[in-house]
């Protein structure tokens, strides 16, 4: 194991999933604002702050617009449900709170925060990270050999290894979409 310990979180998967886990009780403010989504995430990014304790940490977001899989194949993500006003409200927030805590926050225009993240896994990894990639996406890093995918459970996190290099064209690694995408 290295020194070097970056972890690359996927923003909005942690946003949904954060948003979901008090769909059936969620976290109202005062003002009567649904914070489920930021008090999830924040929550999520401190027990990772505090028991992972990275060396390197940053937060990759999609970019508002289309990306390159959209001129690619233009029903890409059609089937997809609008995003919940609340995750919309949120979202902001979260930044807000990320840059407070002094963690970039990746976007790159065209691209998904899944393909920032695999291609700085591998750039990462090369450079002798050991790579911790907080997504959904399973398949996601086939990218390089010091890279691991970090699911978080409820409770508990596995991590898995994964071992073939991905297709890139050295610069935005793009990764599969998902049979829902």
């Amino acid at each position: 194991m290295s020194k070097n310990k970056l972890f690359l979180l996927d923003a909005y998967a942690l946003i949904y999933r954060s948003y979901y886990a008090f769909i059936k009780n969620p976290r109202i403010n005062s003002k009567g604002q649904n914070t489920s989504a930021v008090f999830g995430f924040v929550n999520t990014l401190e027990e990772l702050l505090r028991k992972e304790n990275p060396s390197h940490i940053a937060v990759a977001f999609d970019p508002p617009g289309p990306t390159f899989r959209h001129a690619e194949y233009e029903a890409y993500k059609a089937q997809r449900e609008a995003t919940p006003e609340d995750i919309k409200i949120s979202v902001p927030i979260i930044k807000e709170i990320i840059e407070a805590y002094n963690v970039p926050a990746l976007e790159v225009p065209g691209y998904e925060a899944d393909d920032v993240i695999g291609t700085i896994a591998k750039q990462a990894a090369k450079e002798g990270f050991d790579v911790y990639m907080m997504t959904p996406r399973q398949r996601l890093c086939p990218t390089c050999r010091r890279a691991y995918l970090y699911l978080q459970t409820q409770i508990r996190q596995q991590r898995f290894r994964h071992p073939r290099p991905p297709k890139g064209n050295g610069k935005i690694c793009p990764v599969e979409s998902d049979a829902n995408d």
